[in-house]
């Protein structure tokens, strides 16, 4: 471990938050991230979309907002120069401020100067419309190939239900995807309405009643793409498009705990299945035909069950085999543990005396996975388990949102906290990720 290998790229007197993905550019030089306030990242303010110059620190704003939104949570397409992020909605009232059920994601790309495409269209009068959403999408995610989008969603239609019934449901967090080709209009009917680029669907099915035991889910969640080309099947065949998520159960004595998912997806997504796309009045839209959801891990039973630990994302190891996720041992330490896309028991990676204490990302090689530990970015072999320690322990750790290897494997991305006429503010470091 050499300290002298890490290095702080920005110093700017405000605040410099990572998404716990994709904030690389493809050629490892640039990092995209915002300007949110505080340390988490939970308060949001930002109103500019930023790229540092690696080598150089050299700063240039990537989007500025207008009419008093707030944008975040920044993500790079994993092969061209474009990036998405959240936008809440400009000219904000008191009836129609930023939330989770009212955000949209946004495209920029360079090579269209002074565009800011809209990724998901919203229509929040009935009758609606297919491909469009009736609420907020989160988190946005190229997939591998860089053509389909992932997202969070929550819904602003059904957010009017303040408790579940038997004629309606009410707004749950569900995972959902955005394909391009299909550009969505809808109507002006409502102020808040917009067009989108992309053609958006829900991807999970969750409900507000789950029966104890079963695999019926209330919530879905911190999603991750499986695979730079999907996974095997067990047959040998290939499954070319699967998220991996989390989801809530209740065990069969009616406790609640988080367990990993996973949503096979068909080529084609603009086909209804079970309902309308759209969803309806009292309904969320529907996932499309072919689209399969199922259960990896069966933890209740365990010491310690569930997922556990820090916030965290499912992340999956670049040829698709694996799932990586927190959980508590037996000691109830919080360690890193792999599961197949094809089911079966989890597999201890870690086995360390500290906790695991932050999102993690896999190296593009699949060979480790970086994360922090007790005061210190490591990273965590995944054959051997073996952490080791990237940087000192620090007084003020890393942040626990974000450690992100870059696409040539050589670097990793975090957040610490330093100190700065009198204040603290979020700074972007890096760290030589190499022997």
């Amino acid at each position: 471990m050499d300290p002298a290998h890490e290095r702080q790229i920005t110093f700017a007197p405000y605040g410099h938050v990572l998404t716990n993905f994709g904030v690389w550019s493809p050629d490892s030089r640039r990092i995209v991230y915002d300007v949110r306030s505080d340390a988490a990242g939970t308060v949001f303010d930002g109103t500019r979309i930023e790229e540092v110059e690696v080598e150089t620190g050299s700063l240039r704003v990537r989007y500025q907002s207008q009419n008093r939104a707030r944008c975040g949570v920044v993500t790079h397409h994993p092969s061209e120069p474009k990036v998405v992020f959240i936008l809440g909605p400009e000219n904000p009232t008191a009836d129609y401020a930023y939330g989770p059920a009212r955000r949209r994601g946004v495209v920029i790309d360079p090579r269209v100067p002074g565009v800011a495409a809209p990724l998901d269209a919203r229509d929040l009068t009935p009758p609606f419309t297919p491909g469009a959403l009736r609420g907020g999408s989160h988190v946005h995610g190229f997939s591998p190939a860089g053509d389909w989008v992932s997202f969070t969603y929550d819904d602003d239609v059904l957010s009017k239900f303040s408790a579940p019934g038997p004629d309606h449901d009410v707004n749950q967090r569900n995972v959902g995807v955005a394909i391009p080709g299909t550009p969505v209009r809808v109507s002006r009917a409502n102020p808040r309405n917009n067009d989108g680029e992309f053609f958006s669907v829900l991807v999970t099915h969750t409900t507000a009643f789950p029966r104890p035991g079963s695999d019926e889910i209330t919530r879905a969640f911190e999603d991750a793409w499986v695979g730079t080309d999907g996974y095997l099947r067990p047959d040998g065949s290939r499954q070319r498009r699967a998220i991996a998520f989390q989801g809530n159960v209740l065990t069969a004595v009616g406790t609640e705990i988080s367990e990993v998912f996973l949503v096979d997806l068909p080529d084609d997504l603009t086909v209804p299945g079970d309902g309308p796309l759209e969803g309806t009045e009292t309904r969320r839209p529907f996932p499309p035909r072919g689209v399969r959801q199922r259960r990896l891990t069966f933890t209740a039973d365990c010491r310690n069950p569930g997922i556990q630990g820090p916030r965290h994302w499912l992340r999956s190891s670049p040829d698709g085999s694996r799932i990586a996720l927190l959980m508590k041992d037996d000691a109830a330490v919080v360690q890193l543990w792999t599961v197949s896309p094809n089911g079966g028991t989890p597999v201890q990676v870690t086995r360390n005396a500290w906790p695991i204490a932050s999102a993690f990302t896999w190296s593009p090689d699949g060979s480790r996975i970086a994360h922090v530990m007790d005061g210190s970015m490591c990273t965590s072999d995944v054959a051997t388990g073996a952490t080791r320690r990237l940087t000192e322990k620090y007084e003020r750790p890393p942040r626990p949102e974000a450690c992100v290897f870059s696409p040539d494997g050589r670097q990793i991305a975090y957040v610490r906290r330093v100190p700065s006429g009198g204040k603290e503010y979020n700074q972007i470091f890096i760290v030589s990720a190499e022997p």
